[in-house]
């Protein structure tokens, strides 16, 4: 077998030498840690092709490590979480958090085999092979997404896709790539400081993939500018993404000028799930049944009162908190029908409060969106009192990327 390394995860010795023998005598490749923090140095270093995760740790539980991943952008494998004290809410927030699926210790020989195999056949398709620009929808906003990316397909010029996290800036990434050449999408912008012509090598004559550039710390815009000046040597296409105003940021003297000149000379926005609804119904059923060819999932279907439920939503994850919504109502759902009730349990019953105030129609939509957004915010942060990580958690996006976006929409924290 080729993708065959399992890291595993447990403080209790007894387990892990247990899944360790099981594995070894299956062929695997095992690694092991006993603690939050081993894990997390060794998946610093390299990339395994699964992890089998411990809820229950001394130093930092499983969620948290898995959050932890999910923000930093290296959930880029699939995990499974295991628990002796397991409950449905766990299974659930795990599975948001981007989990694969969840065991309960002691975990039966035949099931961590079954479950194992599966992780490993879907950790061969990331989620953007499962998608495509195409499944994004046939409405017209998608449609002219399509053809602007048509129309520069052929071009060597840097592009800057714009838009929410989640909105699907991979995705058109991907349809702009050739096939039979190198795709790179770095886990982290390290390499941009330490030694940015290694990652044109490995791009060469194919398409580097830069995730969140608003999230750059100087020395790595140092390196991504260096980068750009040698983008024809190695004929590599660059598309960067960033879900941050990188206007603005470079008006605060957080971004280089230089490079956001560079940058914005070829830029596509990409909308926001909740600006093409019509395309959601198809799209978690795409989906869905992508879980159950995968085995993630049971034999399951949406009835019309739920995909309309779905249909409704914000969404302010997009695609992210879209794709681990319907994985979730995939595993927890009792019957082979998801009803809209079923959705409304995960996706929370609705925020008390005022109703958001429709916007005066004579400003931009840019204007109208910030309007919403910090109502949207200041009502989520206040029913939150205040816990920034659940705030997080409802809104769908990072840490980093919600501190900022407050700060953007100039939301004060209050002081505790």
């Amino acid at each position: 077998m080729t993708n065959n390394t399992i890291l595993v995860v447990d403080d209790e010795i007894g387990i892990r030498e247990l899944l360790s023998e099981i594995l070894r005598d299956e062929g695997y490749h095992v690694t092991l840690a006993e603690s939050a923090e081993q894990a997390r140095i060794w998946r610093n270093k390299s990339r395994p092709d699964l992890v089998l995760l411990d809820i229950w740790m001394p130093d930092t539980d499983g969620v948290t490590l898995l959050k932890e991943w999910a923000s930093n952008g290296l959930l880029t494998m699939p995990v499974v979480v295991m628990s002796g004290h397991g409950t449905i809410a766990t299974a659930v927030e795990a599975t948001r958090i981007g989990a694969f699926g969840y065991l309960e210790k002691p975990v039966p020989l035949q099931m961590l085999l079954n479950t194992v195999a599966q992780a490993l056949r879907a950790g061969q398709s990331k989620f953007p092979s499962t998608l495509s620009l195409a499944s994004l929808g046939k409405g017209p906003l998608i449609e002219d997404l399509r053809k602007r990316l048509e129309q520069i397909s052929n071009l060597k010029t840097p592009l800057l896709l714009t838009g929410e996290q989640g909105a699907g800036t991979e995705l058109c990434a991907r349809f702009l790539h050739c096939h039979n050449t190198p795709w790179i999408e770095p886990d982290t912008c390290i390499l941009l400081s330490d030694s940015p012509f290694d990652l044109l090598e490995k791009a060469r004559d194919g398409l580097l993939f830069l995730k969140e550039i608003g999230n750059l710390n100087r020395l790595e815009q140092n390196g991504l500018l260096k980068l750009l000046s040698k983008l024809d040597t190695y004929n590599v296409r660059l598309v960067c993404a960033s879900s941050l105003p990188l206007a603005q940021l470079t008006a605060q003297g957080e971004f280089e000028p230089k490079l956001y000149e560079i940058l914005s000379g070829l830029c596509i926005n990409v909308p926001a799930l909740k600006e093409h609804k019509e395309d959601i119904p198809e799209l978690a059923n795409q989906i869905l049944s992508h879980c159950i060819e995968s085995g993630d999932a049971p034999i399951r279907q949406f009835n019309t009162a739920a995909l309309n439920a779905l249909r409704n939503h914000d969404w302010p994850g997009n695609l992210m908190q879209l794709t681990g919504t319907v994985r979730s109502l995939g595993l927890t759902c009792t019957g082979r029908e998801i009803s809209a009730d079923d959705v409304k349990k995960i996706l929370g019953a609705p925020m008390p409060g005022k109703p958001v105030q429709s916007a005066p129609i004579n400003m931009t939509l840019r204007e109208a969106r910030d309007i919403f957004e910090k109502s949207y915010f200041e009502q989520l942060i206040d029913h939150e009192e205040g816990n920034m990580t659940r705030v997080a958690e409802r809104a769908g996006l990072e840490r980093t990327h919600l501190y900022r976006k407050l700060k953007v929409l100039d939301i004060k924290l209050r002081s505790h």
